[in-house]
């Protein structure tokens, strides 16, 4: 029987539709809206499509946004001053960094830079931190959306084997994290495999819940994967194609075919990880805006 398809499209519809609620309320009760500040280096046209559709959903949900592009061959210098300028500036709950940045500029130093309580991404060491302690702030946007794309559609870590591929900072390592807390929506007993692990089939094979992040397409095939095992494929990779307008298409890190004939479920590439990454950004934006109104 071939795998249920976990649509990523419509659960973060539906999540959008949940912050957009909590915006409303802010607005009406404390006449505040929650902004966004993105950051642009350069011209790479993937980061520019992720930016403009990050801006798009904070319109949809009510939120200001804002993109302050910068060209290619800016100095450090200049993006840590923007930086401390948006830390500064109220009208800017969460401020995003879009990686990755040019080679002359430190991508640790900027992510240092933003303030911890504007670190809607996750990945400053003082919200890393948290997140190891158990005490999560803001969660890193793909980790937070495979937790709720699992929870939602009924699949919850808890005791169950979760083996994850990729060690990433932004995905593997957070997620990791994330699923072994002794909290609701975790506890599950958490693998972690990279490009040093020796006879990866015969680990991914034990998982009764597989997630794919390492940037290879098809790297995972259906040898690979357990009899009704919960497949969430984070990998997008661009793979030349001729016969499309553009001039490739979209794959996921997971053969889909081989692998859907044995996975209870599975996500597609594209429509699966990738809306919820954006939805958990505004979920990560609106905490922002709430915890702002303590330290008024």
């Amino acid at each position: 029987m071939a795998a249920k398809i976990l649509d990523g499209v419509a659960l973060a519809k539906q999540v959008r539709g949940e912050v957009a609620a909590g915006v409303a309320e802010l607005r009406q009760r404390h006449e505040v809206v929650p902004g966004l500040a993105a950051v642009l280096v350069g011209d790479d046209p993937a980061s520019a499509i992720y930016v403009r559709n990050k801006r798009r959903a904070c319109d949809e949900v009510g939120m200001f946004s804002e993109t302050f592009p910068l060209p290619a061959t800016t100095a450090q210098e200049e993006v840590l001053a923007l930086v401390a300028k948006l830390n500064q500036d109220p009208r800017f709950h969460g401020i995003l960094v879009q990686l990755p940045l040019p080679r002359q500029v430190d991508e640790n130093a900027v992510i240092e830079a933003v303030s911890p309580d504007k670190d809607v991404d996750g990945i400053h060491p003082f919200n890393v931190g948290k997140l190891a302690q158990g005490m999560p702030r803001f969660i890193p946007g793909t980790a937070a959306g495979v937790q709720q794309l699992l929870l939602r559609h009924g699949y919850d870590p808890a005791g169950k084997h979760v083996v994850i591929c990729g060690r990433s900072n932004i995905v593997g390592k957070p997620l990791a994290m994330l699923l072994m807390q002794r909290q609701a929506g975790a506890n599950a007993t958490v693998t972690v495999c990279h490009t040093r692990t020796n006879n990866l089939p015969e680990i991914t094979r034990q998982a009764d819940i597989l997630v794919a992040a390492v940037g290879q397409p098809r790297a995972i095939s259906g040898n690979m994967v357990k009899e009704g095992a919960v497949v969430i494929d984070v990998g997008i990779n661009r793979v030349e194609d001729s016969t499309r307008k553009q001039g490739y298409r979209l794959e996921g890190d997971v053969d889909f075919e081989t692998v859907s004939q044995k996975a209870a479920s599975i996500t597609p590439v594209p429509g699966g990880v990738g809306p919820m990454t954006i939805a958990m950004l505004l979920v990560n934006t609106l905490t922002a805006a709430r915890l702002g109104l303590r330290s008024l």
